[in-house]
């Protein structure tokens, strides 16, 4: 009986404190470097975000999926763009704690809601006023370092 009652009571506790849909929401800024359909039982659309800080890329990493449970195409579609052609993009997500177990959801817990483009052309911030327009993208961030000490 004492077994049975400490049992309930770790279950109910468990359900309780652990198993939010919504633990956080948010928004991260930056550039996709991949957008990809995985997954062995589950196929989810799973992705990476290099976080940019005032122009410039961190090292800090964000990865994210794309919630099997309620998949909008017109996101999927935006983001595949954006890792296509290097767009810079601000997404807004929610993360759940406890719902995905048995990631039949995404392999995250960073379900993206919402993404809007901030910059197609994230080249033309590097273009001088006389200078012709140029095309492309931004492969990586190179760091200078000016030392005036000589």
């Amino acid at each position: 009986m004492k077994k049975q009652f400490i049992l309930a009571l770790a279950s109910a506790s468990l359900m309780l404190t652990s198993c939010s849909e919504n633990y956080s929401n948010g928004e991260r800024i930056g550039v996709i470097t991949q957008f990809s359909e995985t997954g062995l039982i589950w196929k989810s659309w799973e992705g990476h975000l290099n976080v940019t800080q005032t122009g410039m890329n961190s090292s800090v990493p964000f990865d994210f999926s794309i919630d099997n449970d309620s998949p909008d195409q017109k996101v999927i579609n935006t983001l595949d763009s954006a890792a296509q052609y290097g767009w810079k993009v601000k997404l807004v997500y929610h993360e759940t704690a406890g719902k995905n177990w048995l990631s039949n959801r995404g392999e995250t817990n960073h379900f993206i809601t919402k993404v809007e483009v901030l910059e197609k052309n994230f080249g033309k911030a590097f273009n001088g006023s006389n200078q012709p327009e140029r095309t492309g993208r931004i492969i990586d961030t190179i760091y200078v370092v000016i030392d005036k000490s000589k």
